[in-house]
């Protein structure tokens, strides 16, 4: 159980720094099985500061991973997909939830205690303490949201390997079964007690106190951090990763500044954070399922837009949360249960998957040409503008200039005028796709270029560009 490994933890910490404390005889804590609830003595500041700190940072690791998947199946992709504002949202509220599991949740109200936001004379003061633990986690986390946007290329060119695309699936499959209790997750003891030893007082402490967290608590946010750390690289771009690492970070934070700054009493540990843990668990496995389905594009020939489709994979879903996918566990008693709460994940999972993959499916509105040299003919014999669109499986900005931008009803029919060349560079080793580019110049994916009918380039695109803006660029091509 989460709240007897957050016991050990607190009775660990005491022991490591050799801090008196108090321990009033009192009913064991909610969330801690056997524990006391450790009161602070009034010893000198710097030791009861590091004996705090000792135990938000040991008692926040624990053994369960969380991902922020409400996302389920890839929701961060399309909320990027409608802008950086929805991208943000969708990193916040898996924040949220990563702080709703059992790994975070139990020790908000002992953080809070540790940086003295709960002890403040005035409300502004425990806001302002609260806030400085809440930027500590951001700073901690925005580093690694840059790092992502800027290896972007990189990362671009690893999945083009289907082995490497395969062992990320089979790597968020695997985070998937610790969320149903396969096992745990845990740092190593040693950084666990340097990390403890960091901070100070008041203000600059709980920043640093915050950082700590951010850094300790990767057990339980790694597969959300993994999971929006590739579509950020995806993206090539510095800024979303900075932007949506900051959101993730405020949405981890929203209990301990509720807590801290309004002295709000948080709903009793429970039952119910297996259930998060449940559905996160869900999201990892669809998640793992769009990744395949970008160098198996088989996975997606059957993702439709009906009406009917969407009804099926809704009644799936609610077939898969009946069997227990859910409310039940595997470590409950009798075969049977372990049997309904797996075939309830796949029922949920798979429903989930193709049910978005037929959402963000774009629709065929544009005909396109695949043979790169047919079509500059035809355009040359015709005397019609060429645009030519590079894109690969998992390039997330390529899909979303098919879903919003090629889609758009407006740009659309406008595009009739051209003709129209995808190049899939999903496999750059191939020598065709390795001419093409070379002869296109192009250095990352997404690239469209766009000539006149002149066969003279007249612009030409790196990036997800929103209909509104290219409209009026490819109707000023003659």
């Amino acid at each position: 159980m989460p709240g007897a490994s957050c016991g050990q933890c607190v009775r660990a910490s005491v022991a490591l720094l050799d801090v008196k404390v108090n321990l009033p005889a009192s009913k064991p804590r909610a969330g801690f099985p056997g524990t006391d609830i450790v009161k602070l003595s009034r010893s000198p500041t710097r030791n009861g500061f590091v004996l705090a700190l000792a135990l938000a940072a040991l008692c926040l690791l624990a053994p369960e991973v969380a991902q922020a998947a409400p996302e389920a199946g890839d929701a961060f992709t399309r909320a990027l997909a409608k802008g950086p504002l929805y991208a943000a949202l969708a990193a916040f509220a898996g924040g949220f939830v990563v702080s709703l599991t059992p790994c975070v949740y139990p020790m908000v109200a002992v953080t809070v205690s540790v940086f003295g936001a709960s002890q403040a004379k005035t409300r502004l003061q425990g806001a302002a303490l609260s806030a400085s633990f809440v930027f500590g986690i951001v700073a901690m986390l925005v580093p690694l949201g840059v790092i992502a946007g800027q290896s972007g290329q990189i990362f671009g060119a690893v999945l083009q390997s289907k082995l490497v695309v395969v062992g990320i699936a089979l790597l968020f499959l695997v985070l998937s079964s610790a969320m149903f209790g396969a096992f745990e997750f845990a740092l190593p003891s040693a950084l666990t007690n340097r990390l403890a030893l960091m901070g100070g007082i008041g203000f600059k402490g709980a920043f640093a106190l915050g950082m700590a967290c951010a850094l300790i608590a990767t057990p339980c946010t790694g597969p959300v951090l993994t999971g929006i750390l590739t579509f950020i690289a995806n993206s090539r771009s510095s800024a979303l990763g900075a932007g949506a690492m900051t959101a993730f970070g405020l949405g981890l934070g929203v209990p301990f500044f509720l807590v801290g700054a309004f002295a709000i009493q948080l709903p009793k540990s429970g039952q119910w954070m297996v259930h998060v843990k449940s559905v996160l668990g869900i999201g990892l496995v669809a998640f793992a399922l769009h990744f395949l389905s970008t160098v198996f594009p088989v996975l997606t020939k059957f993702a439709g837009g009906t009406w009917l489709f969407y009804l099926t994979m809704a009644g799936l879903v609610v077939l898969g949360a009946l069997l227990g996918a859910v409310h039940r566990e595997f470590a409950e008693p009798g075969t049977g249960v372990k049997l309904a709460k797996g075939l309830g994940i796949v029922l949920v999972s798979g429903g989930l998957f193709f049910g978005i993959e037929g959402a963000i499916k774009p629709a065929d509105v544009v005909t396109w040409e695949h043979h790169l040299e047919a079509a500059r003919g035809r355009a040359q014999r015709e005397n019609r503008p060429m645009l030519v669109d590079f894109g690969a499986a998992w390039c997330a900005a390529c899909k979303e200039l098919d879903k919003v931008t090629f889609s758009s009803p407006l740009v659309a029919p406008e595009m009739a005028r051209f003709v129209n060349v995808k190049v899939d560079a999903t496999n750059s080793d191939d020598p065709n796709v390795e001419a093409a580019l070379a002869s296109f110049k192009v250095r990352g994916l997404p690239t469209v270029v766009l000539f006149d009918s002149h066969g003279k380039e007249a612009a030409r695109y790196n990036d997800f560009v929103p209909p509104e803006r290219f409209l009026p660029a490819i109707r000023a091509i003659e």
